[in-house]
């Protein structure tokens, strides 16, 4: 069946500018790290990203290494933007990454101009598109001299292969390093991704007031601890679970006592705010104004539907705050 997008996409979804640039973001973007390589299911796969644009999600993000197998949410993806998106290429953000092990050999992954630029060609051809919107060096290589890999970042977008760039997993001092040579190099480093959730707060210790002075962008990628944060394991694990997937990042060894009786601890001040505990880890982040979006993955539409309604409300009360911290704080990961 022919696509057509929903007249009403725009209007629910809020926009967020991006830093100090132009780009406008939905508060809520969609990630493609689980759920759509090879070993998922394509139609639903095409399910989701239909719901996901027809919901005002504009930003969908990928990497190189995407799958399983490596490259296969890239393909898929772009077997979904020739067949249904095709008309609608302008009217979407699509980004992706590269810095972790792609291919065999020393040029095949980290942050050598050779890896990165051969990189890119690579993902453009998988997903049928002339250019990306934003490009990522995905995390920081220890050998190779940070000028290099920006100046990388700053040939694709003089090659037009990207419109933008950002970086990924930076620390605050590699950011500041990795911003001021963008800078001099005249490609401005757009937008940072760091892991960031309520029990996941890193960034908070230097790197978001680094963004919010230098007016760079924010988007959080595994808002919800790779599915802590969610009534998936308020009782049990579900077979078909991210903690069940053998080729998943979250381990049974994560959910310990501890952390069940916190995270159903959240689950109450999620439910008197009349949200799920999902719905309430997304809006904890979109609370604060230096993040400009939070990157959710889904694995159903349904999934994704509940989690969008996180737009809904955003703000929370000093006394929701302090009790949120005080449960999350002794199991933060």
């Amino acid at each position: 069946m022919h696509y057509l997008a929903k007249e009403t996409r725009y209007d629910s979804m809020p926009y967020r500018r991006c830093g100090q640039s132009g780009l406008l973001l939905p508060a809520i973007s969609l990630g493609l790290w689980h759920n759509f390589g090879s070993v998922d299911s394509l139609s639903n796969q095409k399910e989701i990203l239909r719901h996901a644009f027809d919901s005002g999600i504009t930003h969908f993000d990928l990497a190189n290494n995407y799958g399983p197998e490596p490259g296969s949410a890239e393909e898929n993806f772009g077997r979904v933007l020739a067949h249904d998106f095709k008309a609608y290429r302008d009217e979407m953000i699509i980004s992706t990454k590269a810095g972790y092990n792609m291919w065999p050999g020393p040029y095949g992954e980290w942050g050598s101009k050779k890896y990165i630029v051969a990189s890119l060609d690579q993902s453009l051809k998988r997903m049928g598109v002339d250019y990306v919107d934003i490009f990522y060096s995905h995390r920081p290589d220890p050998d190779t001299p940070i000028e290099e890999t920006m100046a990388a970042l700053d040939l694709v977008v003089r090659q037009g292969k990207a419109l933008y760039v950002g970086i990924s997993n930076y620390s605050a001092e590699q950011t500041q390093r990795a911003e001021a040579i963008l800078n001099d190099l005249g490609t401005p480093c757009l937008i940072h991704q760091p892991r960031y959730s309520l029990l996941d707060r890193w960034s908070e210790k230097a790197l978001l007031d680094v963004l919010g002075k230098r007016g760079i962008g924010c988007i959080a990628f595994s808002p919800l601890a790779q599915g802590l944060l969610t009534n998936r394991y308020l009782k049990d694990i579900p077979a078909d679970s991210r903690i069940a997937k053998s080729h998943g990042f979250l381990k049974e060894e994560t959910l310990t006592d501890e952390r069940l009786q916190a995270l159903r601890g959240l689950n109450d001040i999620a439910a008197k705010r009349e949200q799920s505990l999902a719905q309430m880890s997304i809006a904890w982040l979109l609370k604060d104004p230096r993040v400009t979006s939070v990157l959710i993955g889904a694995s159903s539409v349904q999934q994704l539907k509940d989690n969008l309604y996180a737009v809904k409300n955003t703000a929370f009360t000093q006394e929701e705050l302090e009790a949120i911290d005080r449960l999350a704080a002794p199991v933060m990961m």
